[in-house]
């Protein structure tokens, strides 16, 4: 039957709330800066604290030491990581806006490690890519510090209203509307479907604009750092929606994931090998020297195919990453969360080096917008790790996606506040009244464990045309079955999640397919070479149920 009428959209059309999906630190700083002004509804589709900026260990740069670094060398960083695909344009605002950006966290009252000397009186550290020290950083729990601050503030505040534990179906805009709309007015974002997750209900919320702050897509691997929320809904919701998608090949595979029995998600920082950790074999012999000159400071990507190598070479498991040459009191005091996870599980890592192994950490490319958050379709913004705004190219620097949420968050906020709310249609109800509740859930988990198993296998660190094409028919195949399933039962939580995840993963091997070179994070053995002059691969859909069009 169809469901009843929304008990979200209690405001009158014009005072529409802005909705923003996720709330992270992308969704957590439009929120702060809309609600200045406007109504804001804040989604979060599990705990509020399970968001990935919880898991972000090393830091937010920020360009504050005048006297050794500077916007020119920032800029240069990025784009050297980047592997001829950063925007220049947007790589070089992003890096001017840092030291607001930095002011304004710690303005919040984001604690973070300080040094009466330095800049701002901030103790900076340095990571892979990074020329100069300029991470500002809490410990090695920054995102836990910065989302905690952030999050307190949400609660607070009089003009946000937050929604846990809801999932956004799709996006509402013209194709859900009458004829008539559709031929005469031209597309936009209404609003969204979103399923109520504890009442099992689908309401309709209209607002003025969505916000899509959804994440990336780490978990269509097997083997990831991301939290479960990082299941790539705003990406497929966009696509679906008609808004192009940027860039999406190039998964970075973060170098270093604890590798435990218990834990094989727990994030080991880069700055461990920033303050001077070494990568080494079982029998303590280095072997970064041999990959690239710049050692353990290498880009991620260059790091990561090093130790897949290695552990391919050697028939490993796993390799080390060796910190107990720094010192006990160095390593306590530097990296006490990593510390503590690791002795609880047995593991003293300033008397043991740790074993770690790649694992999907942060996706590239996303949803295409400008550097207002803008998507292609009006009343629809993205931000955060959702999008492709040119800043990470084929290879992200480390610590630049922090920063990139709070300098577009805040430009996607003021954009929105300097708008004119639309004449605003009647939005149709969501209709259950041809679906029934499922009769078993095995078919969601066993196309989950399915399609992260071969997405790993096919589509991982090193990659083939042949492994790229077997993914994509076995990925066809199960999103038939999946929206099979989809039109006939009930929506769930792992529903939604498997049906964007299929979505994602379609969209990384198309774009992997099209790309016949090797460049940054997408390596491929049939295209060993890196061409003089590339461009980033753009996907288009073309039309509802189409596979879109193409362009490199």
């Amino acid at each position: 039957m169809a469901s009843s009428k929304s008990s979200v959209n209690t405001t009158a059309k014009a005072e529409l709330p802005v909705l923003i999906i996720g709330a992270g630190l992308a969704g957590l700083t439009v929120a702060l800066h809309m609600a200045k002004t406007q109504p804001v509804i804040l989604m979060a589709k599990r705990g509020l604290g399970e968001a990935a900026t919880a898991w972000a260990q090393g830091g937010i740069v920020g360009v504050v030491d005048k006297e050794h670094d500077s916007i020119d060398s920032h800029v240069a960083d990025t784009l050297d990581a980047g592997a001829g695909l950063v925007v220049e344009s947007t790589a070089r605002y992003i890096a001017e806006e840092s030291a607001e950006a930095l002011r304004w966290l710690v303005e919040q009252g984001v604690p973070f490690t300080t040094d009466e000397t330095g800049p701002m009186g901030l103790h900076l550290t340095r990571e892979g890519g990074h020329s100069h020290r300029r991470i500002a950083h809490a410990a090695d729990a920054t995102g836990k510090a910065i989302h905690e601050v952030l999050l307190d503030k949400a609660k607070s505040h009089q003009n946000i209203r937050i929604l846990e534990h809801w999932i956004a179906l799709d996006l509402i805009t013209n194709r859900q509307l009458d004829a008539k709309i559709q031929r005469t007015e031209p597309n936009r974002c209404y609003g969204v479907y979103a399923l109520d997750i504890k009442n099992n209900r689908v309401e309709t919320i209209q607002a003025k604009s969505v916000v899509l702050a959804t994440g990336g897509v780490g978990k269509v691997y097997r083997y990831t750092s991301n939290p479960d929320t990082a299941t790539g809904d705003g990406i497929a919701m966009a696509w679906r929606a008609g808004c192009r998608v940027g860039n999406m090949e190039f998964i970075q595979f973060h170098p270093t994931c604890l590798y435990h029995p218990s834990d094989r998600t727990f994030l080991i920082t880069e700055a461990m090998r920033g303050e001077g950790g070494l990568l080494k074999l079982p029998d303590g012999t280095r072997f970064m020297p041999e990959h690239d000159e710049r050692n353990e400071l290498a880009p991620r990507d260059i790091v990561a195919r090093a130790i897949d190598f290695e552990m391919k070479k050697h028939g490993l498991d796993y390799v080390h990453l060796d910190a107990t040459h720094l010192g006990e009191v160095f390593v306590k005091e530097h990296f006490p969360m990593i510390y503590a996870r690791c002795l609880s599980l047995g593991l003293d890592i300033t008397k043991e080096p740790i074993p770690v192994v790649p694992a999907a950490h942060y996706t590239c490319g996303g949803v295409v917008t400008d550097l207002k958050g803008r998507t292609d379709l009006p009343g629809l913004y993205a931000v955060g790790e959702a999008t492709y705004t040119g800043l990470h190219g084929a290879n992200r620097l480390a610590s630049n996606s922090l920063l990139e949420c709070v300098v577009i968050g805040k430009a996607a906020a003021e954009d929105i506040s300097n708008s004119k709310t639309p004449a605003m249609p009647d939005l149709p109800l969501w209709d259950e009244s041809q679906v029934e509740d499922a009769d078993e859930q095995v078919v969601i988990a066993h196309n989950w464990d399915e399609l992260r198993s071969l997405m790993w296998n096919y589509v991982g660190i090193v990659r083939t045309n042949r492994r790229l094409e077997r993914a994509l028919h076995r990925i066809k195949l199960l999103r038939y079955e999946v929206q099979e399933y989809y039109a006939n039962f009930k929506v769930t939580r792992d529903l939604i999640e498997l049906r964007n995840l299929l979505e994602c993963a379609e969209l990384i091997v198309r774009s992997a397919l099209m790309r016949r070179e090797s460049r940054g994070l997408h390596y491929s053995r049939d295209y060993p070479g890196t061409w003089a002059v590339s461009y980033p691969t753009i996907l288009t859909p073309q039309s509802e149920g189409s596979e879109g069009d193409e362009k490199a």
